[in-house]
Parts: structure tokens; sequence; C-alpha cells
């Protein structure tokens, strides 16, 4: 079959057709250029009847394959078809139920031959699965997936700790046959309960931090974040019942009526503004009703605000020289302990002193840009997103974690399905972002690092995964910075998209395997052919001509880009496309 070599020029090969046939069937086959100690790997990419043209992939030492090299065999190298061994060091032991090994597919290009890789090198790693719609993404995922808890015939991986981000719903059936499999089981967490074994999404607003309720709020404006850091400040404060807390709490108000009151606004705005805020914020020592001891007689607080008829606050002296005994020049938040909850009306409050106490009164730019933040929180707090932050029970970070990923009955759960098909894109983003915060801060505090990992993965995720203002207000983009830092601590993330050039290039530049289905967009085929040192023009032409359910599979998981063919998952995720004739008619 194999002939003399006829030339070889760069990376191709041209050998001899002994035999004259045009035999298709030894198109993409790989072959061995066998000579002394070397074992150089080429892949057959045409075939005449005078010639097959091989194209040099790399070199076979040591039981290894190497991809690229630094030399081609010379003129009296040998060729041969690679053997079962050799091919398994390209596509991956066909030992697929070993722990160790991942079912990716069946080869394309080998009939009865699987695609496997290894388990750790793929899932400590993030990776990234996309697609044109319609080409099968949804069932190479759930078929991956299916296939860590299908095959295990050494243990099950009842310490995995998968999170599925579900736009649209599609996961819930393909999970449902895990729960059957001893040791295994799945939870199922929306943001609707339309079903017996789901649960509704539940975030404790007191976990919430700065940066957080800058996502959660939208913020746009950095210099918004030091009346976020003053609202959780004071939140801690009205809600704390240690004695101390009151202290600051009169030096908090003081510290606003005195603003108020150099403020040089006339008589009348003044009273009413203080009036107006000691109604809401108050204590026992500091209300409208607190004396004011004054030479001969003693008047309340609000007397003492009265307009005489030259239109003048008589008694502001006595005012300012009440509120200016309250003087704690810092709050020590940690004297006043940490057991206790709070909610969002709770925040509300707090965001409205916080508002005070920068002055937002005395200008109006100031006003009308700080008040969007409460705009926003109280549309939330007005609408059905609220319940997703009721939380009445206090709870660690750590232990709300470790619970995500119990049973009632403390069993381990190793799926988590979050479902956000009954909410708008705009939301889903922010739950997410919150989220994925939440693993990362949890994973980075643990005192055996990697001890807990996490997988991440977001379906749909160039909606959620760009260059947004993040990095500029915050000064970061969780999902960036969980695929930069993320993998040493056990967090992983995983994208699947169908727009991989509107991605955020961070993030998907610190992937290190690809699944990528039928693509056709210049844009996204270009963004693939940057991101893979080993993906050739060829490898890109197959890319577009794929059929749904085929892939090419490539990566430092893949000692050579791979076309691969998914099997269907059992059971399918609801991601067919509609039967328009039968709808129609």
């Amino acid at each position: 079959m194999f002939g003399s070599i006829i030339d070889i020029t760069d990376n191709i090969i041209i050998l001899e057709n002994i035999s004259g046939k045009i035999e298709t069937n030894l198109l993409h086959i790989h072959v061995a250029f066998v000579e002394n100690s070397r074992k150089i790997i080429g892949e057959i990419i045409k075939i005449t009847k005078e010639q097959f043209t091989i194209m040099l992939l790399g070199e076979m030492k040591d039981s290894f394959f190497q991809s690229g090299m630094l030399k081609p065999p010379t003129m009296s190298a040998t060729c041969r078809i690679i053997s079962q061994n050799e091919l398994e060091l390209l596509i991956g032991s066909q030992d697929y139920a070993s722990k160790n090994r991942l079912l990716i597919g069946q080869s394309l290009n080998y009939e009865g031959y699987k695609v496997t890789v290894d388990k750790n090198s793929f899932f400590s790693n993030h990776f990234a699965i996309v697609g044109n719609t319609g080409t099968g993404k949804s069932c190479a995922v759930a078929r991956i997936i299916q296939n860590i808890f299908y095959y295990n015939k050494e243990a099950i991986p009842i310490n995995a700790h998968l999170v599925l981000f579900d736009i649209y719903g599609e996961y819930h059936n393909a999970f449902s046959q895990m729960g059957n499999i001893p040791g295994i089981k799945v939870r199922k967490v929306t943001t609707e309960v339309t079903e017996d074994n789901s649960e509704l999404i539940s975030i404790p607003p007191y976990f919430l931090d700065v940066d957080d309720l800058a996502i959660l709020l939208e913020v746009q404006d950095s210099s918004l974040l030091s009346i976020l850091e003053k609202t959780l400040q004071f939140v801690y404060i009205f809600k704390s019942t240690d004695p101390k807390a009151e202290e600051y709490k009169n030096d908090m108000i003081a510290k606003c009526l005195l603003d108020i009151l150099s403020s040089g606004k006339n008589p009348t705005q003044i009273r009413d503004q203080i009036v107006s805020i000691l109604m809401k914020y108050n204590t026992p020592s500091l209300n409208l009703n607190s004396e004011i001891v004054q030479p001969g007689y003693t008047r309340t607080f609000q007397q003492c605000l009265n307009i005489d008829a030259q239109g003048k606050i008589n008694a502001i002296q006595f005012v300012v020289d009440f509120l200016s005994k309250w003087n704690k020049t810092e709050i020590q938040l940690n004297l006043l302990g940490d057991n206790f909850i709070y909610d969002l009306d709770d925040i509300y409050y707090a965001l409205e002193f916080a508002l005070l106490s920068e002055g937002t009164l005395n200008s109006q730019s100031m006003y009308d840009k700080a008040n969007t933040l409460k705009v926003r929180l109280h549309a939330i707090i007005n609408s059905p997103m609220k319940k997703y932050f009721q939380v009445t029970n206090p709870i660690s970070k750590e232990e709300y974690i470790h619970q995500m990923f119990q049973t009632p009955m403390k069993e381990s759960v190793q799926i988590i399905n979050m479902n956000f098909d009954f909410v708008d894109d705009r939301f889903a983003k922010i739950l997410t972002k919150i989220f994925s915060r939440l693993f990362f801060q949890f994973a980075t505090h643990l005192n055996e690092r990697g001890s807990f990992p996490i997988h991440i993965i977001l379906e749909e995720a160039h909606r959620y995964v760009n260059s947004d203002s993040d990095t500029k207000i915050l000064g970061y983009n969780i999902f960036d910075r969980i695929t930069k830092e993320g993998r040493k601590y056990g967090i992983i993330m995983g994208f699947i998209t169908q727009r991989p050039s509107e991605l955020s290039e961070t993030s998907l530049s610190q992937c290190s395997n690809f699944i990528s289905l039928k693509l056709f967009h210049p844009e996204d085929l270009k963004v693939i052919t940057a991101i893979a040192s080993n993906v050739t023009s060829r490898d890109i032409e197959k890319i577009k001509q794929l059929r749904p359910g085929c892939a090419l599979a490539f990566g430092t998981s893949f000692p050579l880009p791979v076309l691969v063919k998914f099997d269907l998952p059992n059971p399918l995720p609801d991601s067919s496309n509609i039967n328009v004739s039968e709808t129609w008619f």
C-alpha cells in the first residue's frame, strides 16, 4: 500500500500509492513513519491513484505522543498504519469505565472506537463547549455530565460538585434519572417552583458585601461604592441590639443633623429636614422629644427648632451644642458581635441614611446620581425578585455552601441544576455573578486549598461572561477572576456558548480544553483559531462542515484535535427544535 517517500516539504510528505487504489476509508487515518528509535505520526489528508499526501503531526516516544517535531523523517523511513495501542495514545484509552477516564463520544475516523480523556486533566482546567444554535450543545453537555456518573466500575464520584446555571430550564429532564444511581443526588433549584422536587433559589441578604450590592444594584459609577460601604456599616449598627450600638447611632444621626444645620439653607428648610430625619432615625437619647436644658428652663429638641417672627431659629446654638456632645471618632464594628441577620428592607433603611450622611440633601447633582441606588433597591423590594432574598435563619457562608451540596438527610449532592428560566436575562446575570462570587470566596477561605472543588457550568455564557462595567467599577470581573485564579482553589468554569467571539476574551483565553460543534460565523472561527495552538486551517474547515451532534475536541487533554460524535443523552434535555409543520397543521 505505502511505497517510498517521494517528497518532504515542511510538514507534508508525499508517498507512493503502490496499490493504485483510492481507498477513501483511509482518509484521516493516522500513520507512523518508523526509523531507528523514532516514530513520527502523520494523518492521511489526500489519496490519489499515484500518491498519498500525509500531514505530519508529532512524535511518539516512550508511550507518549508529543505534537510537533524538531525534524521530519528521512527519505528511507518506512510507513505503516498505527497500531491499536498507538491509536489509544491519540484518542484515549478504551477503558472508559475507569475512574480516571471520561468518555467524550464516538470517534468519527475510527469506527467502533471511543474518544476519552483523563478526568483530572479535563476537569481540573477551565473548558468551553461552543457551537451554533441547533448543533447539539445541550445534548453534548448533558451527555458528558451523564458519562461522569454512568460509567464507573471502580468508584462513584460522590464528592463531585457540579453547578449548572440552566438559563432556559433545559436540563431538568436530562438529570431526572441520576438519582437512580446509588450515592448520586441531584438538587433542582429554580426561580419559580413548578414541581414538587424543586426548591426556590434563596440568597441570605446578609451575605451581600459591597461588591455584591454593586452588582445587584447595577452600579455604573465607582464613586457610589463608598455609599454602599456606609450602608453595610449602618445596617450593622441599626440592627444590633448591643448597648454600644446606640452610642454609634447617636453619633451618626448627630453628625448628619449638624451637616444640615451648617448647610446654609433657610430656617424652614433646615427645620423640616431635621424633623423628617428624626421622625425616622432616632434613639431613646436623641429624638424630637429629647430635652435640651437651657438657663432657666428646658425645651424639647423640636421646640428648639421653632422659627420666630423674624424667620430665625433662635435656639439653634443650643441645638448645635446638644448634638456636638456625641463624637465617636471611629466606629468599631467588631465590638457589636455578628449573631444577627437582616433583610433587604433593613438595607434600604440603612441606604437612605447613608445617602443623608453623604450630604445628598445639600447637593442636587450628588442626589441625582446616588438616588439611583435607592430607586433600584426599592424596585427589587417591591417586585417578585424580593422572594429570592427572604432568608429568616442565620447561617454562615461556609455552612450555606455545604448545605447546598447536601440533602435534608445529610446525603451528598453532586449536581445542582439552577433553573433561571423564570427571570429576565439582566437579573439572571446578577444571580449568576453573586453565586459565582460566593463559591469563589468559599473556596479561597478553605483551610485545605482545593479540598472542595466546585465546577460552575454556565449555559449561554456569552450573555453573562462579557466585558461589562465590572472591571471599571469593582476593579475586576468575577468570571475573569475565577478563570485566572480559581483553578488553584478548585473553582473551575465551564462555558457553553454559541458566540465565543462575544465572550470575555480574558475568560476564554484561560480555558484549556474546547469542544467545538459546528461554527460558521467568521468572528467565532477567528477566535477558535487564535485560542488553540494546535488547530490548523484544515481543522477550521472541519468545524464549518460538522453535522449536528459532532464536534472537534482539542486542548491540553487531547493529544491531537479529534473529531467526535456524541451519543444522545439518556434522558434528553428539553432543547429540541420545534416541529413547525406539526404545529402549523
